[in-house]
């Protein structure tokens, strides 16, 4: 990455794409550096001399006033650059936010930007001098954090503006503070709102709220303060995936209807423990065949295993793995006991276990509980030996909910105990959201993920289950885990191994009409970042071709990738329990997404630093193997041909083709197809699986004993 001295000035992400051809647009303006992010439709960049919604010069350096609703332009404040959410438009706000409801918000400090890149760059790459020489938190601290007297100035001026109950975490990554939202408008020149719902911004089934402008500073703290969390109470974008949930309300015309359009009843069939051990008959046609293998009812921890190549010998023993969740479930460790004794492998060790919950925790609900429950079970499958710290962050909705709550978590990781981080890997299945996020969040999230590289902590992002880019996983600085479909046949033959890009079906009458996109996992060039030097001669041009009018090769997701279609996903084990929170039951469910695919990774991450260390941020390694070692990876290949869901295959027979849901478990009689893609599907954005690196796998899968042998030679 090309690193630029103002940035250290600024405090701001570097490396953003400067447009060649800037657009005026009051959403998304970066002030004091004439960059910016940009949506698919269109440029979001203004240039020098243009001015925001808030009457903030676009391209002029040094605080700036702002103006007041009433016009009036108030000396002395800046104007946070693009802290306000995408979704508070006028046209959606539906009242305001009680002046007296309190809200807890975080402050985030700028640290030394541009100096702790370039060490965190130093300590991952292969061949450097300093390449494992990572820093103790305290060590970060004192080398890159803001200083004690930058968070003391921050910590007085929210005094003096009436918060209370202030505090900096141990890192000085911020300073927290309560006060009403009266104080907050006041002081920050806003106005809280509520704003109207939608599925790609809601607060998960709290009102929806944000602050109706971007937020404004003493300009004595406009270079110390990167962003404000804890203003919007958005919910993360969860990545987790169900076969009836990918399906639910598709096609209900369809359901009931056999095979020569009458209405009677749907045909129902067992799901298949294997790829292909059971098939549906008397189907509407396609591919040639009117027979199509069930979908699976959940891989095991044994075939999960033979597929990405574990081994007995390699078990994560002795490395501590943290999975970030909202909330913890119940009684998970109890959970963890069921499901290995259910599927007969060695039972977990309360010793290896370890829950972390912050603020008042689950105390407002569970929003993670299915994701946790995955992400568990399947980092145990193949790192059972492992230290496992579940992490989780408070659910409340005051001002922690969503997207501040989870930052925390990774935070508490990072200022860690001991001299140490709390672990040396960290698994995320979630996404802020598509790379239209306010840029201080974008801001926010970078810096931790350099402080992490910095300390030696994987960070792991899932990608997202549907087609494009999602935040913080286009990062150049995190590990972003895409998904495959995955065909594990009887025995524990690997059948094959593609993108996951579903297409769907329903069945009316005597064929199957096709509906368009059902679930893929999310990849392809970022809106945000130039090419990271680690992707250069892996990543093709033409997969790297900036979006819209944007000059040079930016950076792409995925990076690497593992099982994660929900049609071949993985049985989760789940307890049941009555009102008195007894346990009355045991299920399996088979679950997928990026959910599934990140903390697989991240599992294997674990066994291969099995002896060896920490291995820290993992892509300037990954891709060095890319070149060196080819073989440390499953290479994810096309079975379609990008047919979008009409055409033949490319030489995959027509029973890998796809596989279909009956009625009960996908609300409709459905066909499921594979590797399935082409720009006449709603929803597809380009990404393509292709030999060697792709935007739908990566770099392709680990391949086991092979990827844990060349990174520990690196």
């Amino acid at each position: 990455m090309t690193l630029r001295d103002d940035w250290e000035i600024m405090k701001r992400p570097r490396n953003y794409l400067p447009a060649r051809q800037p657009t005026v647009s009051a959403r998304r303006v970066i002030a004091a550096t004439a960059l910016a992010v940009s949506t698919i439709a269109a440029a979001a960049v203004g240039s020098a001399g243009q001015a925001d919604a808030t009457g903030v010069p676009v391209g002029e350096s040094g605080p700036v006033g702002h103006v007041n609703p009433d016009g009036r332009l108030v000396a002395g404040t800046a104007t946070l650059p693009d802290s306000a959410a995408p979704f508070a438009s006028a046209s959606r706000a539906t009242g305001t936010v009680p002046t007296a409801t309190r809200l807890t918000l975080q402050f985030w400090l700028a640290p030394l930007a541009a100096a702790a890149e370039r060490y965190a760059t130093a300590v991952s790459t292969p061949g450097n001098p300093l390449f494992r020489h990572f820093l103790s938190p305290a060590g970060y601290t004192a080398r890159f954090a803001a200083t004690p007297e930058a968070a003391a100035a921050v910590e007085s001026w929210l005094t003096s503006a009436g918060f209370a109950g202030l505090g900096t975490d141990p890192g000085r990554d911020y300073v927290r503070a309560t006060a009403p939202v009266s104080t907050i408008d006041r002081a920050l020149n806003v106005q809280l709102r509520y704003y109207r719902a939608s599925p790609d911004a809601n607060a998960d089934g709290y009102r929806l709220r944000a602050n109706d402008r971007p937020v404004s500073l003493p300009a004595s703290l406009a270079a110390l303060v990167s962003g404000v969390t804890g203003l919007d109470n958005a919910a993360p974008a969860m990545t987790y995936a169900r076969p009836g949930d990918m399906v639910a309300g598709r096609a209900p015309e369809a359901a009931g209807r056999t095979r020569n359009g009458a209405t009677g009843k749907s045909p129902s069939f067992a799901c298949s423990h294997w790829y292909l051990q059971h098939y549906a008959t008397g189907l509407p046609a396609q591919y040639g065949t009117t027979r199509f293998p069930t979908l699976i009812c959940g891989y095991t921890p044994e075939q999960l295993r033979a597929a990405y190549g574990y081994d007995a010998a390699n078990d994560g023993k002795g490395v501590t793995l943290a999975l970030v969740e909202l909330g913890l479930a119940p009684d998970m460790f109890r959970t963890l006991e069921t499901y290995a004794g259910v599927n007969d492998i060695q039972a977990p060790s309360a010793t290896r276990y370890a829950e972390l919950s912050l603020g008042q925790g689950t105390t407002c609900g569970d929003p993670f509980n299915t994701e946790e429950q995955l992400d568990v079970e399947s980092s145990y499958d193949l790192a059972p030996m492992a230290s496992q710290l579940v992490v989780g962050g408070d659910s409340c909705d005051n001002g922690d909910f969503g997207l501040q709550a989870l930052c925390d978590a990774e935070t508490e990781i990072l200022d860690g105990t001991g001299g140490h981080p709390l672990a040396s890997i960290a698994s995320n299945s979630w996404e802020g959201g598509d790379e239209t996020v306010p840029a201080n969040m974008l801001t926010i999230e970078h810096d931790s993920l350099v402080k992490a590289a910095a300390e030696g902590v994987t960070v792991i992002f899932s990608t997202g289950d549907s087609s494009g880019v999602a935040v913080p996983s286009s990062d150049p600085y995190a590990t972003a885990v895409g998904a495959t479909t995955l065909g594990i046949g009887r025995d524990n033959a690997r059948l094959f191994e593609t993108g996951w890009s579903t297409g769907v079906a329903a069945a009316d009458g005597g064929s199957w009409v096709f509906q368009g996109e059902q679930g893929a996992a999310g990849g392809g060039p970022s809106l945000l970042w130039r090419q990271p030097a680690y992707q250069q001669g892996v990543v093709p041009d033409a997969m790297a071709v900036a979006p819209g009018d944007r000059g040079g090769l930016v950076r792409t997701v995925p990076d690497i990738s593992a099982v994660g279609d929900p049609f071949t996903g993985m049985a989760t084990g789940m307890l049941s329990f009555d009102a008195q929170g007894n346990v009355t039951g045991y299920s399996e469910e088979s679950v997928g997404g990026t959910s599934l695919a990140a903390p697989l990774v991240a599992a294997v991450v674990a066994d291969a630093e099995q002896g060896a260390g920490a291995f820290g941020f993992l892509n300037p390694a990954l891709y060095r193997l890319a070149k060196t070692s080819p073989g440390a990876f499953h290479d994810a290949l096309p079975l379609s041909g990008a047919s979008g869901g009409s055409g033949g295959s490319a030489g995959a027979p027509a029973g890998y083709r796809g596989v279909v849901c009956d009625q009960q478990a996908c609300g409709a009689l459905t066909l499921s197809t594979f590797d399935d893609q082409s720009w006449s599907m709603g929803g597809y954005t380009g990404q393509v699986t292709a030999p060697g690196y792709d935007t739908m796998t990566g770099l392709g899968t680990p391949n086991g004993q092979w990827l844990i042998d060349a990174l520990r030679a690196l």
